[in-house]
């Protein structure tokens, strides 16, 4: 198809009530090498190890739990949703398949919303990352909040501008973060190593320190695990546009998932080695490890390279998941159940124009609430604790989809799950618990805050809202689908008496 044919099949496609019943479609533009890398960078973050070392060397076993209780049940269950039910909208499609339009609509606003403090919580990481480029601490410390909301903003901008022109162009940024990561866990591991070997380790990590504990001040930070394991499931509100989902899917997956895990335990070990963890900042933490170890090692030219590894990596993060949860909105949109404009896509480029400004704009306000009253840490601190409870939301709901779709006829093409239904229930329900928990333990303030009660009110306050605003939309968009069927329906000739 030429562009100019192209151009015009997008703008019929596009027009949900101009004359046309065909829904907009977006392109199968990735393949097995976008998607795996998409895994990593959605599945992935040294911003969790940096959390991680803070708690001590307990994480490490935590990690290894906390993969088991939620990436294991997550991957079956995902594996197995995506592949029967490949559609676009992934989590969205599947809660409404499972328990009716109004389940599938909270799933897919409340995943949705909660990305809306993740993006600020990984600009605020990348802003405080970039800090250490000019190798002065003092800079790092004196850092101001207008530092920190500039450069959230002006990333959102670049980030916004990429996916609206398309993945072809949002892919470059996206892959550039992958490879940034593994490049950065790299340079981490190494200089961690070579600190180890000639000084010792500045944290000791043996068979005494590595057992967690189980006060409340211990297993809060577990939430943040379980959330740290999640990601994956991001690539399923691709699905309309991976070639060949049901092949792909499963064999990306079964990539990326080594990777990810080390990623999370060689970049918390590393940490560890660099730094002591009581002196870990789960905001500068990884970028301390780096500096800490090159000055040690003389090598203080290989700090900025770690400041660009980990200020990209965050970058594509960024981009990576403003392009993806715009899709659910988009589906939303085709469904009435948000306006039409947010079914539309670009006459030029494919793409959810409305649905990723959105994101962008709603993006920015959060930056600027979750600073308001508090300093740039506690700022942070809320906008984690914001995002976990609120992401881990919608995974009740997966988890139910596919315990409840497992009973289910199979499909063609569908992949094989060893052991069939009985492991998808098991794994659901596994997954379920441990969500419900994380929930909980979302709630409780982090150690040291400096105003606890804010932060918990901040956190209650705003997830209500979001449940709140989103039993609003829906029931708004169904007197909006009402209307726009009765418009449609065809009107009956009116008989008159000769």
């Amino acid at each position: 198809m030429d562009r100019a044919a192209a151009r015009q099949h997008q703008r019929a496609t596009q027009e949900t009530g101009g004359g046309t019943c065909a829904a907009p479609h977006l392109r199968r533009a990735l393949g097995l090498f976008d998607v795996t890398l998409f895994i990593v960078t959605a599945g992935s973050s040294l911003q969790w190890a940096a959390t991680a070392a803070a708690a001590g060397p307990s994480s490490l076993l935590v990690w290894v739990l906390g993969g088991l209780a939620m990436f294991l049940p997550l991957s079956v269950c995902v594996v197995f949703l995506s592949s029967r039910y490949p559609d676009e909208g992934g989590l969205y499609v599947w809660s409404k398949r499972a328990f009716g339009p109004f389940a599938g609509f909270m799933t897919g606003w409340t995943y949705w919303t909660s990305n809306l403090p993740y993006f600020p919580a990984l600009l605020y990481f990348a802003a405080g990352s970039a800090l250490f480029w000019s190798g002065n601490a003092d800079a790092v410390a004196s850092a101001s909040p207008r530092y920190f909301i500039a450069f959230s903003i002006a990333a959102l901008v670049v980030a916004a501008t990429l996916n609206v022109r398309g993945l072809r162009r949002a892919t470059w940024l996206n892959s550039a973060g992958a490879v940034a990561r593994w490049l950065g866990t790299i340079l981490l591991v190494v200089l961690a190593l070579a600190s180890w070997w000639r000084f010792g380790p500045a944290t000791a990590i043996n068979r005494h320190t590595i057992v967690p504990g189980f006060r409340l001040a211990d297993v809060a930070f577990w939430a943040t695990i379980a959330f740290a394991w999640i990601g994956l499931e991001g690539i399923s509100l691709m699905g309309g546009e991976i070639r060949e989902p049901r092949r792909n899917v499963p064999r990306a997956l079964a990539l990326a998932a080594p990777m990810i895990a080390a990623i999370y335990l060689l970049g918390t070990a590393s940490v560890l080695l660099s730094i002591p963890s009581q002196h870990t900042s789960p905001l500068y933490g990884v970028l301390d490890a780096i500096s800490a170890s090159a000055a040690r090692l003389g090598l203080w030219w290989l700090i900025p390279a770690g400041v660009l590894c980990v200020v990209l990596d965050r970058l594509g993060s960024v981009c990576l998941w403003l392009g993806a949860v715009a899709r659910i909105p988009f589906v939303a949109g085709i469904d009435h159940y948000l306006p039409a404009s947010f079914a539309r896509v670009h006459p030029r480029y494919g793409s959810p124009t409305t649905a990723i400004w959105t994101q962008a704009v709603v993006t920015a306000v959060f930056v600027l609430l979750g600073q308001a009253g508090t300093s740039v840490r506690g700022a942070y601190n809320v906008l984690v604790e914001m995002m976990v409870a609120a992401s881990l939301l919608p995974f009740v709901p997966l988890f139910g989809a596919a315990i409840k779709l497992a009973g289910g006829a199979t499909v063609a093409g569908e992949t094989r799950i060893p052991g069939g239904r009985l492991t998808v229930v098991v794994m659901g329900s596994l997954g379920l618990a441990t969500t419900l928990g994380a929930i909980a333990l979302a709630f409780v303030p982090p150690h040291g805050e400096e105003n606890p009660t804010l932060a918990v009110l901040k956190v209650a306050g705003m997830t209500a809202a979001v449940l709140l605003a989103g039993a609003a939309l829906y029931f708004s968009g169904r007197v909006r689908a009402r209307r726009l069927n009765r418009r449609a329906a065809p009107q009956m000739p009116v008989k008159h008496r000769g």
